[in-house]
């Protein structure tokens, strides 16, 4: 492998190391809920109701513009036109973010939540159908039928959610969501795998204090855990991709994330709804299964797929374009997911008389 993309993932890794470790110390804390709030109307007190804008939203974004960045820097290293990536994109976000919300309230029965694992159940699913209808479209405006190449474009997939969710689960320590079981309840084990520090969350707006009633008490920390895994598979699956072992690179990284989103919620506490296995459970087995037989079914790319430049990636960001299109997509993240529903406040305004 050239020593630019060991530099790139050595890079990546510190970098990311530096934030999870920042977020598991800080994020617990309940100054760490709400960015800010914004008066919306006046009510009879002469008091604001305000809509709270959380750092939950602010998190999420961050992970998803990681993973839709990386995702276009892979693609791109192997020369994928934008346009194409741009389609893929939009293809997969266009069903993920609409099912966050409508899975969650099927299986949880609850309007105002979001699940990350049925967007990715959903996402996984619809990915190849996206590739095979680009293609297709490529093929009928005579650009040729091998437009982006499936298992390549499946890795990056797997690869940039592998590092959207590790870095997405800060979010769910900021509100004090998927939290873990009470510490007394666990295994000596699992604590000990948990270098024996758990979560004490503050706060009785967090998710954590409202539904769980632990608020103040030592919990499993399983977002942190989860974070940890998924942000080491990614750097596997990037390190495998770079170099040029795509099957490998999606195989290992499919296989792990959904293998751990099935056993991780044994460690947790929160309402994943109803029965003794959850569906989210299910759909990571399914979704893990589906890949694995993708992978072995498909027949190998006509096209010879040129070995990964990632310096070449990263060009292929750099255009006014692209950077226009990531801060929407942010910013419409952030929008969708940083309004609290599930939390209000009151503010009141007066004059500093000593300073008039």
């Amino acid at each position: 492998m050239p020593s630019v993309n060991l530099v790139f993932v050595a890079s990546l890794a510190v970098t990311l190391a530096g934030i999870l470790a920042w977020g598991f110390k800080n994020l617990p804390r309940e100054r760490w809920q709400f960015l800010a709030v914004i008066p919306v109307r006046k009510d009879s007190l002469d008091q604001w109701r305000g809509l709270n804008l959380t750092t939950y939203g602010l998190i999420n974004a961050g992970a998803c513009l990681l993973g839709v960045i990386l995702f276009f820097i892979l693609l791109g290293s192997i020369s994928v036109p934008s346009q194409w990536v741009f389609a893929l994109i939009f293809c997969v976000l266009a069903v993920a973010m609409p099912a966050s919300r409508l899975i969650a309230k099927i299986v949880e029965k609850k309007a105002h939540t979001f699940t990350v694992g049925g967007a990715s159940f959903s996402g996984l699913l619809v990915a190849p159908l996206a590739v095979l209808a680009i293609n297709q479209v490529s093929h009928m405006m005579g650009l040729g039928s091998t437009a982006v190449p499936m298992v390549p474009a499946l890795a990056a997939l797997s690869i940039a959610y592998s590092f959207g969710e590790g870095l997405g689960r800060l979010a769910c320590i900021s509100f004090g969501c998927c939290y873990g079981r009470p510490w007394a309840d666990v295994h000596p084990l699992l604590r000990f795998l948990s270098f024996n520090r758990g979560f004490v969350f503050a706060g009785k707006t967090k998710k954590v204090a409202y539904e769980g009633e632990l608020d103040g008490k030592k919990v499993v920390p399983i977002q942190a855990v989860t974070s940890v895994i998924y942000v080491t598979v990614g750097l596997v699956g990037l390190v495998a991709f770079l170099a040029s072992s795509f099957e490998l690179a999606f195989g290992a990284t499919v296989a792990a994330t959904q293998i751990w989103r099935a056993i991780s919620e044994l460690f947790r506490s929160d309402y994943r709804g109803g029965g003794s296995v959850s569906a989210y459970q299910k759909m990571a087995v399914l979704a893990g299964a589906l890949s694995t037989g993708l992978v072995l079914i498909y027949p190998p790319e006509s096209t010879p797929i040129p070995s990964p430049d990632i310096i070449a990636g990263m060009l292929s960001v750099w255009s006014p374009l692209s950077l226009l299109a990531f801060q929407a997509l942010g910013l419409l993240v952030f929008y969708v997911m940083g309004r609290s529903r599930v939390t209000g406040s009151s503010l009141s305004f007066h004059v500093r008389c000593d300073r008039i």
